[in-house]
Formats: structure tokens, C-alpha cells, sequence
């Protein structure tokens, strides 16, 4: 069995609880005393990092949330100087404003070693040629994926998102071995050379490392059949670090936990409290190794549970199962965060009133969004051509914001649904 790092991937459970103590008491340390946010919190919730001697001990320290990363926008949260930085990322939040994370040159090797486990768990050696079309930028797919490849001593080929033709005949004329894609890319990849009047037998390609948005297993197998390769799943957010905090093995029966740095939980969302291995509920992660942003007990939405029985692939880190869903409204579109709060915001920045549906679908495999807005008495009364020019604006704007394309369609007044309680924002058509 093939392993990156054998020796801490198939550590001890006693070893593994000692590094994960050590870490933890030298990250609260630092988070202490170098950062103002969590001096405040830990003293607000009477905690000083004298009280932290082990792991055990993370379920006394308080939650960090998504809002907490926005309400200190950009750098408010991170715990080294400028000029230790090596890199900055950045995911939508709930408003206009960009989730920021970075990283020093040790965060990044890091991520660079959770990466290049998870490709030679799908597989990869160092001989292989790693065909990476998640997008590049402030977007962490694409060097997350591009970085482990480089770490394992493969050759990354960096395609980007797009121009699918194009990333057929690279996948023809330059061998790859693995794909690296969103899981709704890979199918439309697929369904392309299918198209196209290629046998996917004649490809080099025989495995994928899908992840950034929610797939299950009937997506897998079309995958699977329609690109002829083993799909594995990767999961991980940029506030953590990217991809690579968990991914699968051959065994594809939940994800492997990078728990050396990343120490999972899962709690109860609405007390809090931890709950038992194999329970529902919402995952939460401390990053115990990372220099730049050290978040403790980070609340990411997602629901799933922990499995801790050893897997048969020989690895001791603790499992997690495909989240089954999210406690908030965050949608998932082609890999790119998007909350209805953004889109109200967008519309009243351009003096809209707030009245909108967000219908999301998938065709052809790939994710859609179309924005319908009510237009007031003024607006209505305007010209067809006005209506157009307006409508275009509109989603110009969401695309500034979102970072993903929407449609934009005016529609009459009084025309979308009200509600007496909850305003029902979103209509999700999707089949995943």
C-alpha cells in the first residue's frame, strides 16, 4: 500500500494524541499573545493558555465563525508580520467582503505534504503527470493541487478551468495520469469526449481527485463510466487551508483527516456540545500547525460525522463522511461560495429593492444560476432596451462580487413569492 508520509500516516493513535497535544498548546500559545481577537476571546471566556495541556483539552476553548474572519478583514486575525507572509487567499463571504487567509512559507509546505497525500492515495507516484483544471487565483484549488504534485515530484500541468476542447486534446497529447477537477468539470470533460467520438480507453488517464463542491456516488459512478478512471474525493476549505484537510483512499469509505494538522470534532450546532464518532452533526476544525492564521475551533457549516475504526488502507487518521449538508444558506456554485446575503447586497448598492429568487440547476452537468428580480413601478414602465441594459448591469455587478457567472432576469412587480416568515430566496433545482 502506497503512502506519502507512512510514518505519520499510519501512526499510532497514542503518538498521533501526543503531537496533536504539543501543537495545540504552542498554537493557543501563539494565538494568545500574538493575536488581539483571541487574547479578547480566550479572556472573555476565562480561559488562559496555562489551561490547555492536551487535546482533550480543545473543547474549553471557544468557537471561531466565518463572520469572525470578515469582521477582521484582511489581516486581522493572522498572528505573524507582513513580511513572513508568503501567499494570501481569498473565498466569497457573506457580504461584498472576501474571506482572507495566508500563509508563510511553512503553511504552505504544510499544505503542499496534505496535498501530495492525498494524490498518492488516489494513486499518483512521482512519475505521473497531474492535469489540473481546478481554477487558478485567489481561489485555492488549483495550486493546492498544483503544489502537491510538485511535492511528490510529479509533473503538474496547470490547465486552469475552460476551453474543454482544449483540455481534452491535453489530456490526448500529453498523457495525463490524473485529473484534478470540481466534480461537475470532470463530468462535462466526459461527456465532451464522449461528444467528440473518443473512447476513453485510449486515454492515459485512469484516476480524478474531485472536490470544491457536493457530489454523491450515482455523480461518481457516471464519472467513473464516462472518463473510464477511479474517482476519488477531496475535500477542504480555504479558511483551513484549501484542499488536502481530508481525502479518499482506494477504499473510498470516508475521507482520511490530515489530524497531525487539522484536529476535527464534531459538535451539535445548535449547543455546541461535541457529539459521539458516527453522529450527525457539524464539523469543526483547529489548525494545529499553521504559522500565518491559527483559527481554534472553526465552525466550517458543513454536517457529516467522524468514523475512527482503522481503514483498510492501513492509515490510522480518523475518517469523515461526504457532508450531507450545510447549517447555513451558503450555496456551492461551480466550486465558488455564494451566499443570498451577496446577491441583496449587490441589489441595493445599485438601488434595487430587495425582492429576488436565486434559481440554481445543473445542465449538461454544470452548475447554473439565474437571478430573477423584481423590478418597481419605474423601472417597469421603462423601454425593453432599458430593461436589457439594466438586467446586464445586474449581473456584471453579481460577477464583481460572486465570482461567478448568473443570469439576470427582470421580472413584473409583485410577480415572486411572499412569505409571512422567511423569505424564501433560493430554488435549487440541482440533482447531485
Amino acid at each position: 500500500m502506497p503512502y506519502y508520509q507512512p510514518e505519520i500516516e499510519c501512526a499510532s493513535r497514542n503518538y498521533l494524541h501526543a503531537l496533536q497535544s504539543a501543537r495545540l498548546i504552542k498554537m493557543v500559545n501563539i494565538a494568545y499573545n500574538k493575536v488581539p481577537f483571541y487574547r479578547k476571546k480566550l479572556d472573555e471566556a476565562g480561559i488562559t493558555p496555562d489551561d490547555i495541556r492536551s487535546i482533550d483539552d480543545v473543547v474549553k476553548l471557544p468557537f471561531t465563525v466565518k463572520d469572525d474572519l470578515r469582521n477582521n478583514y484582511p489581516y486581522g486575525l493572522f498572528a505573524v508580520e507582513p513580511g513572513e507572509l508568503v501567499r494570501i487567499h481569498a473565498s466569497s463571504g457573506t457580504t461584498g467582503k472576501q474571506t482572507v487567509v495566508g500563509y508563510t512559507a511553512n503553511d504552505i509546505e504544510i499544505w503542499s505534504q496534505c496535498t501530495a497525500r492525498a494524490i498518492v492515495a488516489a494513486g499518483g507516484t512521482k512519475n505521473d503527470f497531474i492535469h489540473i483544471s481546478y481554477g487558478y487565483g485567489l481561489f485555492t484549488g488549483g495550486l493546492g493541487l498544483h503544489y502537491g504534485a510538485e511535492k511528490l515530484g510529479a509533473t503538474a500541468i496547470p490547465v486552469s478551468s475552460g476551453n474543454t476542447q482544449r483540455q481534452v486534446q491535453i489530456l490526448q497529447d500529453f498523457g495525463s495520469d490524473i485529473l484534478c477537477c470540481t466534480p461537475s468539470y470532470a463530468m462535462y470533460i466526459g461527456e465532451t469526449i464522449r461528444d467528440m467520438g473518443i473512447d476513453p480507453k485510449t486515454l492515459k488517464v485512469r484516476a480524478g481527485i474531485f472536490g470544491a463542491e457536493p457530489w454523491t456516488d450515482n455523480m461518481r459512478r457516471e464519472i467513473e463510466k464516462l472518463l473510464d478512471i477511479k474517482a476519488y474525493d477531496i475535500y477542504g476549505l480555504s479558511e483551513i487551508t484549501g484542499p488536502g484537510v481530508s481525502y479518499e483512499c482506494e477504499y473510498q469509505n470516508g475521507m482520511h483527516i490530515c489530524e497531525d494538522y487539522f484536529y476535527p470534532e464534531v459538535i451539535d450546532p445548535d449547543t455546541g456540545e461535541p457529539l459521539p464518532d458516527g453522529e450527525y452533526g457539524e464539523l469543526v476544525f483547529t489548525c494545529i500547525g499553521k504559522e500565518a492564521l491559527p483559527l481554534i475551533r472553526y465552525r466550517t457549516r458543513d454536517i457529516c460525522a467522524l468514523v475512527r475504526e482503522q481503514c483498510p488502507c492501513g492509515r490510522t487518521f480518523v475518517r469523515m463522511t461526504k457532508p450531507r449538508g450545510r447549517t447555513d444558506d451558503m450555496l456551492i456554485i461551480r466550486g465558488v461560495n455564494v451566499f443570498p446575503s451577496q446577491v441583496e447586497h449587490v441589489l441595493l448598492e445599485l438601488g434595487m429593492d430587495p425582492n429576488y429568487l436565486i434559481v440554481v440547476d445543473r445542465v449538461h452537468n454544470l452548475d447554473t444560476m439565474e437571478v430573477q428580480v423584481e423590478m418597481n413601478s419605474q423601472l417597469f414602465s421603462d423601454t425593453v432596451k432599458d430593461i436589457e441594459a439594466t438586467e446586464k448591469r445586474i449581473e456584471n455587478a453579481l460577477q464583481s462580487t460572486l465570482g461567478v457567472s448568473a443570469r439576470v432576469r427582470l421580472v413584473e412587480p409583485g410577480t415572486l413569492p411572499r412569505s409571512e416568515g422567511k423569505a424564501k430566496r433560493v430554488i435549487d433545482k440541482r440533482k447531485i
